[in-house]
C-alpha cells in the first residue's frame, strides 16, 4: 500500500496523474480561464485535413470559424473546409448560434464522431473555439506538422462572470507599431479578454491622427529625447515619436473586432495635456511656450477650463475619435490634474464664478460633465479614472477605479457603473518579483501573480451594488517599457490571472488549481514565441 501511495505521489509531482472521469474532470482539462462546468466523455475526436466546420445556424459565426480554420492550417497544411448546412455531420465540427444562451455563453461537446459547438452569439462561438484551441497541443500554434490533433472527449458549459474584461496598453509614453498592437490583441483573444483600452495621448506623446488639427501629430507625436531611468536628469539624446494614421486605426479596430474585442480609445483631459499644448499653445492657461515632455510625472500645464476655445478643440478631436471607434465608451482619463494653473488663471476663475462653482475641484467636475454631455449627444458613454468622482459626478459616467478599489466602491454606492483596475492588484508595470535586480526595469511596486488572482471586483458591496461593477481590467503603463518583448514579459502570465478573475465565478476559483493550468498555458506562450515571466514555476 505504501509503495502504491509513493508512486501516486511521484506521478502527481510530475503532473502526470490522470484524474478520474466525472466530478474530477474539471481538473484534467487545463483551460484558462476556468470554465463553468467540465465533464469528461468517452473517446476522442481526431482533426484531419478532411474535417469540415459545418455551420448549421448563425451565418454571423463564420468569421470565428475562419480564424480557427486558419490556425489549424499551420499544422495541417490547409485550412479546414467551412460549409453551411441544415443538420449536423459526422467527422465534423458542427457550429450553431443559440440565442437561448447568454450572448457570451457557449457549450462544447467533443466525442468520437463529432465536435458540437453552440454559442449564444457569434461571440460565444469564438470563445468556444478559444477553448477548443487549448484542448489541442501547443504545437498547433507554431504549425508543428507532427502535433497530434486529437481532442479528448469532453462536455463544457461556460459563461463569463463579467461583461467587461479588459487590458490597457499605453502607447503615449512609448510608441508601438501596428504589428505590435495586433500581437497584443492576439494575446487578449487567447485569454477571452474583450476590451482593449488604448491609451493614445499623454504629456510625452500624441499618437492619434486628427485631421482637423494636424499639429497634434506634426508636433505632439515627437519628443526630443527621453530621460534615462527615473528622472535622473540625464537624457538619451534620441528623438522618440510615432503616431497612428486614421487608416491604421481602422485596421486595428477591425482586427480587434474580428476577435470580438472592442477598442476603447483614451484621449486624456483635462490633465496630461503637454503634447497637445505643445501643438496648440493657446489651449493652455499661460499660452506657453510648451514642449512635449521628455521626462515622467504629473505636470501643472493642463487644458484651460475657462476658454471656450478649449472645448471647441476637444469636441473637434472627439468628433473624429467617435468616427474611428465604434466603442460605446470613450475614455477621457480625468486623472492627476493639478489645479495650480486654474487658480492663477483669470479665465478659469471667471468660469468658476459664472457657473457658481465652489472651487477648482468643481471646475474639473464641470469640465468632465461638459465633455460627457457632448459624448452622450453623440450616442457614447464617458468612462474615466476615479478622480472624476471629485467635485461631483453625473449619474451616467462610468468610473475606472485605479487608486485601489475605493473609487469603484464609492461609484457603485452612488449608483454609477464601475470597472475595477486597482493598482494594488492590476498594475502590470509593477514588479512581479521582489528580486528586482534580476527583473527588467520597472516603475516600482510589487504585484505578483498570486496578488492579481486575489482580486474580487465586487468585494465589499451588497448584491444590488455589485451589479454595477462591470468587470475588471489590468493596466500597462510604458514609461520604462519600449519593446513588445518587454510588454509580453510584464503581462504574461499575469494576464491569465486577470482573465480568470473577470471570467470565472468567485466560488469556482482556486489559486492552486489555476497555477497548475497556467503552467500548462505557458507551453502555448512558448509555441507562440511570447516572452513571459517564469516566477510561477518556483
Amino acid at each position: 500500500m505504501k509503495k502504491k501511495f509513493n508512486l501516486l505521489f511521484l506521478l502527481a509531482m510530475m503532473g502526470l496523474v490522470i484524474v478520474s472521469r466525472g466530478a474530477g474532470a474539471q481538473e484534467e482539462v487545463n483551460i484558462v480561464p476556468r470554465p463553468t462546468m467540465v465533464r469528461a466523455e468517452k473517446g476522442s475526436f481526431l482533426l484531419t485535413p478532411g474535417t469540415v466546420i459545418n455551420v448549421t445556424g448563425g451565418e454571423e459565426a463564420l468569421p470565428a470559424c475562419r480564424l480557427f480554420s486558419d490556425l489549424l492550417a499551420r499544422s495541417l497544411g490547409t485550412p479546414l473546409e467551412i460549409r453551411q448546412g441544415k443538420k449536423s455531420l459526422k467527422k465534423a465540427i458542427n457550429v450553431s448560434v443559440d440565442a437561448t444562451l447568454g450572448e457570451e455563453a457557449y457549450t462544447l461537446v467533443a466525442r468520437e464522431r463529432s465536435v458540437e459547438i453552440r454559442g449564444g452569439s457569434a461571440r460565444g462561438v469564438f470563445y468556444a473555439f478559444q477553448t477548443l484551441r487549448q484542448l489541442l497541443p501547443a504545437g498547433v500554434e507554431r504549425g508543428d506538422p507532427s502535433a497530434s490533433l486529437e481532442i479528448r472527449g469532453v462536455t463544457i458549459e461556460d459563461e463569463p462572470r463579467f461583461a467587461y474584461r479588459g487590458m490597457m496598453l499605453d502607447v503615449a509614453r512609448h510608441f508601438f507599431p501596428v504589428e505590435d498592437v495586433k500581437t497584443y490583441i492576439d494575446m487578449l483573444a487567447l485569454h477571452k479578454i474583450n476590451r482593449f483600452h488604448w491609451h493614445l495621448t499623454d504629456d510625452q506623446g500624441w499618437r492619434l491622427e486628427i485631421k482637423k488639427y494636424p499639429l497634434l501629430t506634426e508636433v505632439g507625436s515627437r519628443r526630443d529625447e527621453t530621460v534615462i531611468g527615473k528622472n535622473t536628469g540625464q537624457y538619451d539624446g534620441i528623438p522618440h515619436g510615432g503616431f497612428y494614421t486614421q487608416e491604421e486605426v481602422k485596421e486595428i479596430v477591425q482586427y480587434a473586432a474580428e476577435r470580438y474585442i472592442t477598442v476603447i480609445p483614451e484621449v486624456e483631459l483635462p490633465g496630461h495635456a503637454f503634447a497637445a499644448l505643445a501643438s496648440y499653445p493657446s489651449l493652455g492657461c499661460t499660452g506657453g511656450p510648451y514642449k512635449v515632455a521628455t521626462y515622467w510625472g504629473v505636470f501643472n500645464e493642463v487644458f484651460c477650463a475657462g476658454k471656450e476655445e478649449t472645448f471647441a478643440f476637444l469636441e473637434g478631436v472627439l468628433d473624429e475619435v467617435i468616427a474611428l471607434f465604434p466603442s460605446e465608451y470613450v475614455h477621457i482619463g480625468g486623472d492627476e490634474c493639478p489645479k495650480m494653473r486654474w487658480k492663477q488663471c483669470r479665465a478659469c476663475q471667471a468660469r468658476i464664478k459664472a457657473e457658481k462653482l465652489a472651487d477648482e475641484h468643481e471646475l474639473q467636475s464641470y469640465f468632465v460633465k461638459r465633455i460627457e454631455r457632448f459624448l452622450n449627444a453623440k450616442g457614447r458613454k464617458l468612462i474615466g479614472f476615479d478622480e472624476i468622482l471629485e467635485g461631483g459626478i453625473s449619474r451616467t459616467a462610468t468610473v475606472m477605479s485605479w487608486r485601489g478599489t475605493k473609487g469603484g466602491l464609492e461609484a457603485a454606492r452612488l449608483g454609477n457603473q464601475a470597472v475595477m483596475t486597482p493598482n494594488s492588484h492590476a498594475y502590470f508595470d509593477y514588479y512581479q518579483s521582489k528580486d528586482t535586480k534580476n527583473e527588467p526595469f520597472a516603475i516600482g511596486g510589487f504585484v505578483p501573480l498570486e496578488k492579481v488572482y486575489e482580486l474580487n471586483p465586487t468585494e465589499g458591496l451588497n448584491e444590488q451594488e455589485a451589479l454595477l461593477i462591470q468587470g475588471a481590467q489590468a493596466n500597462l503603463w510604458t514609461e520604462y517599457i519600449s519593446t513588445i518583448s518587454h510588454v509580453q514579459y510584464m503581462v504574461l502570465p499575469r494576464m491569465a490571472a486577470l482573465a480568470e478573475v473577470a471570467w470565472t465565478r468567485q466560488d469556482q476559483r482556486s489559486y492552486d488549481d489555476f497555477l497548475k493550468r497556467a503552467i500548462v498555458l505557458t507551453d502555448r506562450y512558448t509555441a507562440l514565441g511570447y516572452n513571459f515571466a517564469r516566477h510561477l514555476f518556483n
